[in-house]
């Protein structure tokens, strides 16, 4: 009898204290270049791919790409892009438990049409790209996640043989090594990827140190690091391919060129690109314009090669950037200019892609964070 009270007791003490998650679905949108809705927040089934929409951030300006920091506890977005003022980067302390975010601060971007946002693998340090005058800024993150204004501010002046989109450099995202002491940022505008020794001692520097010439006429656009740290994967918005690379000690040796359209095209808008959890599996975007869709390739995990799987449709227009669930089961990916969010399953064995019955409705969505939290 008293031990059967013991447990009784012991199940009333510690039966409440099980550990639950919770996924958040963080989507970024354009708003026509005046105040509006510009964050949402979605509370994301693991099990059904559904999302409830949890919380909206209104009377904000282009929020048109989202960086998470890695433990989920700090949204960062791009402010005012595709404006001809400078833009602004905020950070948001994310209020996991309320499902929503709430602002911290909010620091001019040190350059016209901020496009991309990444964080080192300290956490402590931020870069932004700003398209449209080809620069590059730095900021020191503080312990409560705010941002302390720019450190440094690099321009470029530099150009290749399209015209209208290659006059001047374009510097469309940037990202750190998987020692975190180099930065390869992308100038689509110059078929360069520019690399960048990193400090992160007091006040963090990157120190320009060389060129990687990529394909005249590619324009580099994004970039995706594998996890094993070993190779990485460069996607070109105006020639439509995806090139693999080696990666040791700071270098960045070609592998091979891939076709990320299922048909050749006059015109390429290919996108965004991310690697699965596992290593096994890469996949991009193409946005048009007569082909919306993924590409999906299994990677070779000794020498960096990719193999087709195939393509499947976005069902919507112009995909620019998509996220891989945090349990790797699902992918999502955002048209802009049909105003949904396409959910698909993934299948872990084979990368492919099914589309799911339900989608979600939001305007001119562009940038996709997914976190899973413990409570």
């Amino acid at each position: 009898m008293k031990q059967l009270l013991v447990l009784l007791l012991m199940i009333t003490v510690f039966g409440c204290q099980t550990n639950t998650t919770e996924t958040l679905l963080f989507v970024g949108s354009y708003t026509d270049k005046q105040p509006g809705e510009g964050i949402h927040v979605y509370q994301f089934n693991n099990d059904t791919g559904e999302s409830v929409l949890k919380f909206t951030l209104d009377s904000i300006t282009n929020t048109s790409f989202l960086k998470l920091s890695d433990d989920g506890e700090y949204l960062y977005s791009v402010v005012e892009s595709q404006m001809p003022h400078h833009g602004k980067v905020a950070s948001f302390k994310v209020d996991a438990k309320n499902q929503k975010i709430e602002l911290l601060n909010m620091q001019d971007c040190g350059g016209l049409n901020p496009v991309h946002l990444q964080i080192d693998h300290t956490g402590n340090y931020l870069t932004n790209s700003n398209y449209s005058d080809g620069s590059l800024s730095l900021f020191k993150i503080n312990k409560d996640g705010s941002l302390n204004a720019p450190s440094q501010v690099l321009k470029f002046k530099d150009s290749s043989i399209i015209k209208g989109r290659q006059d001047i450099s374009h510097m469309h995202s940037s990202y750190f090594s998987p020692d975190n002491k180099y930065l390869f940022a992308q100038d689509l505008g110059a078929d360069k990827m520019r690399r960048f020794s990193f400090s992160d001692k007091d006040k963090g520097k990157l120190e320009n140190e060389m060129d990687i010439k990529t394909k005249q006429g590619s324009g580099p656009r994004h970039f995706a690091f594998h996890p094993n740290g070993k190779f990485g994967y460069g996607i070109a918005e105006l020639s439509g391919k995806i090139t693999s690379f080696s990666y040791k000690d700071g270098n960045l040796n070609f592998i091979a060129d891939y076709d990320s359209y299922k048909n050749k095209q006059e015109l390429y808008r290919a996108a965004d690109i991310h690697i699965s959890q596992d290593g096994k599996f890469l996949y991009a975007s193409n946005r048009g314009p007569e082909e919306d869709s993924i590409s999906m390739f299994s990677i070779d995990q000794n020498n960096g090669t990719l193999h087709l799987v195939g393509h499947e449709p976005s069902y919507g227009e112009h995909p620019r950037n998509f996220a891989i669930s945090p349990s790797g089961r699902f992918v999502l990916v955002a048209n802009q200019f049909t105003n949904t969010i396409t959910i698909f399953k993934r299948d872990s064995q084979t990368g492919k892609l099914s589309k799911l019955p339900k989608e979600i409705k939001v305007n001119s969505p562009s940038s996709i964070q997914m976190y899973t939290y413990r409570q």
